[in-house]
């Protein structure tokens, strides 16, 4: 396992006081908790089931495509009394899958009981001319939970966030009737190969849905998919511009610290955010596909590294790691969490809602750490 995978696993119980701890018993574990979200709205979490009838899984060809989708959205007030009880992080069967994937030494629920700001289905605060979408992609055998810190930001503000869990892509997803797949990708000799043109399809999947309705989401009036960002990280980041080259709809891409592993002959003409860790600049020989994509980016663009950061420092991994002491990179996992947050939301302002925000024109004293590179 990597020490990045490592640091993660290890963050995910933090010591608590608690009564009888000064007589000897030893303090228990409290849940790891991610940071509060800043916006102005309550968030909802609507959790969907989908099938494309219409294909065949990629890597289990037997079975019809399957996604399970988390919706977060503004609500009006949280659900539930008095004040809701959060959303789970991940299912029990998804935390012990995954941690035992990464061959971790911790209790098999621990991620389950990650502490979250959503609750489950509450009414949402509904807008006149529809809500603009983001569809969130996670990394090469990530849950879907990974991007929750980011999803409940943006939610939070206004937008309708949908984080996909691509079935067999992961390391623990579960379905309503009960049962978890892993990662079939994971053990496939190129699986880069099938990935974007696979993300594509199930993002245009994920769009209908929120467009027309299915199982589990009431409410198709919500969304308006005639305004759709994609953020995706690793993975679900080289799978942003196969999946805009594909479905129209989706108007502008972020692209967090992933390889673009499609034909960088395609020119693509719409906003692009290409947001990488300390190594992801211009010239970088460990990575070329940087440099040959940037050319081929005729629309907006902007490409930023931070300092100190690593590949799965854009994730709520780097936050839930520094909460025991065991950062995954040099940079304050709080900090790694806050910037994220706010250049994608920067983003999705000036692309789906005609802002300008200053964040994106410049290095910014706030965030000193990120660089903006104009090759």
């Amino acid at each position: 396992m990597t020490a990045a995978a490592l640091a993660m696993a290890g963050s995910l119980c933090v010591p608590s006081a608690r009564a009888g701890a000064d007589e000897g018993e030893r303090p228990g574990p409290a849940p790891a908790r991610l940071a509060e979200p800043g916006g102005p709205h309550a968030v909802g979490r609507s959790t969907l089931h989908l099938v494309d009838r219409d294909r065949a899984d990629p890597w289990v060809p037997d079975e019809r495509r399957e996604l399970m989708v988390s919706v977060w959205y503004p609500a009006r007030k949280p659900s539930g009394r008095p004040a809701g009880k959060p959303a789970p992080y991940m299912t029990a069967a998804e935390s012990r899958m995954y941690l035992q994937a990464n061959e971790v030494p911790l209790p098999p629920e621990t991620l389950s009981r990650v502490r979250t700001h959503a609750t489950v289905d509450p009414p949402p605060k509904g807008s006149r001319a529809g809500r603009p979408v983001v569809l969130l992609s996670p990394g090469y055998g990530m849950p879907r939970a990974t991007l929750t810190g980011l999803a409940e930001e943006l939610a939070s503000r206004g937008y309708v966030v949908a984080g996909v869990g691509h079935n067999h892509e992961a390391e623990g997803i579960t379905f309503p009737d009960g049962h978890t797949t892993g990662c079939a990708m994971c053990d496939d000799p190129d699986p880069y190969a099938k990935t974007g043109d696979t993300r594509a399809a199930d993002m245009s999947l994920v769009l209908d849905a929120l467009a027309d309705g299915a199982p589990g989401w009431r409410h198709p009036g919500l969304a308006d998919t005639d305004r759709v960002a994609m953020a995706g990280h690793s993975a679900g980041g080289f799978s942003t511009i196969p999946a805009m080259l594909a479905d129209p709809r989706i108007k502008a891409g972020v692209n967090m610290d992933g390889n673009f592993r499609y034909p960088n002959d395609v020119p693509l003409n719409r906003p692009m955010l290409m947001l990488g860790q300390t190594g992801h600049v211009p010239g970088d020989p460990g990575d070329p596909s940087w440099d040959e994509t940037w050319g081929e980016l005729t629309g907006w663009k902007r490409w930023l590294s931070v300092d100190g950061t690593e590949h799965g420092s854009f994730t709520d991994n780097a936050p839930l790691g520094e909460q025991v002491g065991l950062p995954m990179q040099d940079l304050d996992g709080d900090r790694c969490d806050a910037l994220t947050r706010a250049y994608v939301t920067a983003f999705a302002d000036r692309h789906l809602r005609d802002r300008n925000p200053p964040l994106l024109n410049g290095p910014s004293p706030h965030y000193p750490e990120v660089r903006f590179h104009r090759p």
